[in-house]
């Protein structure tokens, strides 16, 4: 594991973060959390996108 590194956040932004969090959740916790969401919706958008741009065709 790496050594903590200070990241520097808006108020406002801390609060939403913290507003985020579940019970026993960390900040880095609801950090990871928005990563993967983020991670799962981008490759939403790219398989919607392919499929808009191609004709798939069926395996069965």
């Amino acid at each position: 594991m790496k050594a903590p590194k200070q990241i520097i956040l808006r108020e406002d932004i801390v609060e939403d973060l913290l507003r985020l969090r579940k019970p026993g959740m960390t900040l880095s916790g609801v950090i990871e959390e928005l990563i993967e969401h983020e991670k799962k919706s981008r490759l939403v958008d790219d398989i919607r996108r392919i499929q808009e741009r191609e004709e798939l065709l069926e395996l069965f």
